[in-house]
């Protein structure tokens, strides 16, 4: 696994112990620190990489964090379960549509005095100060560049229900993917707006359905399926299609529909009545170090929503086209287009 070490300043741990004084999170001495239980949706080169940082500007914390990895929409399920007698303390890794249900359910703590608050677009982060966003989360179009490439893959949207493209599509299972179930949203609410008529959209993901060869369980089944050739297209999420092309040496490459894109606001929460608040609020503030951010930004393909040290190349030269979706309007339907989707449409 490929780290660089983020140069953990005392500067900065004085600033993450200021902002938590409040709530008396450095008054553990070392080795007394509680454990931690992070739900995540991170990739795992990710979580283990933010977690051995952090590990090692707060010692106390050694050995200490336990990182359950699951689909991004199976984190609020697993929180909504446990509401009575709640196990991990922070969710981190979610879509804005699902931090905002979890929030107006009360699956989330109020955070007012968060260090990074301030730092983020109201765009960002809930009114309420209920999730943040981390970082964004453009989505597109992937092939496997052994059988195509840029000039014959797909180049948008409506190409992948062109019959050509029929058992070349393998896509992720949706209903526990929160990229996947945004991309459904999307292409629902470009044909319908505001959700008032949702079947053009159902028209297109059955049309999508039909040129879909299978749904991969998870995603390194999809990366697996990919590039065996199982299929030859996907539909999946900027960041972890680069790490796969870059650190794992996949033979993949992208597009960015042309149209635009949904471009995802990925972020995290305090779990409300959570075992170590404390310790999930330091972890928080830890993400947000400029150092780090620059570092996610660099190695492992982050868009970050704060101001960074310094912007990396691929970065700089992307060149990303949003696609408008009111996100709002996803998150109140977005559960029964999925489930709408799951018993008319798929594999019928």
């Amino acid at each position: 696994m490929r780290h660089s070490k983020v140069a953990v300043t005392g500067a900065m741990i004085a600033s993450v112990a200021v902002a938590l004084a409040g709530c008396g999170a450095n008054a553990e001495g070392e080795g007394d620190a509680e454990s931690l239980l992070i739900y995540t949706a991170r990739a795992e080169p990710i979580s283990d990489y933010v977690v051995e940082q952090f590990e090692e500007a707060y010692p106390q914390y050694q050995g200490k964090v336990e990182v359950l990895t699951m689909g991004a929409a199976e984190i609020p399920e697993r929180v909504r379960a446990e509401q009575s007698n709640p196990q991990a303390s922070l969710w981190w890794g979610g879509t804005q549509q699902a931090l905002s249900l979890g929030a107006a359910d009360g699956l989330l703590e109020e955070w007012t005095d968060a260090s990074f608050a301030d730092d983020l677009d109201p765009m960002f982060r809930d009114p309420d100060n209920k999730w943040f966003a981390e970082y964004q989360l453009p989505q597109v179009i992937v092939y496997n560049n052994e059988v195509l490439d840029a000039s014959s893959a797909p180049q948008d949207w409506d190409d992948l229900i062109d019959p050509q493209w029929r058992d070349k599509i393998v896509i992720r299972d949706v209903a526990a993917s929160g990229g996947m179930r945004s991309i459904w949203d999307a292409m629902i609410l470009r044909h319908s707006p505001d959700g008032s008529d949702p079947q053009p959209g159902y028209d297109y993901l059955a049309a999508l359905d039909a040129n879909t060869v299978n749904y991969a369980a998870d995603p390194s089944d999809l990366y697996l399926q990919l590039s065996r050739q199982s299929g030859v297209v996907s539909l999946w999420n900027l960041q972890d299609t680069l790490i796969q092309i870059e650190q794992n040496n996949m033979p993949f490459d992208f597009l960015v529909p042309a149209s635009g894109t949904p471009v995802l606001v990925d972020g995290l929460g305090i779990v409300a009545d959570g075992p170590n608040t404390e310790g999930a609020k330091l972890f928080a503030e830890f993400l947000y170090d400029s150092e780090l951010r620059t570092t996610l930004a660099e190695e492992y393909f982050q868009i970050p929503v704060t101001e960074i040290a310094s912007q990396p190349a691929w970065l700089a030269d992307l060149n990303i086209v949003p696609l408008d979706v009111d996100w709002a309007i996803a998150a109140e339907h977005e559960a029964a287009w999925v489930d709408y989707w799951l018993n008319n449409i798929k594999n019928k």
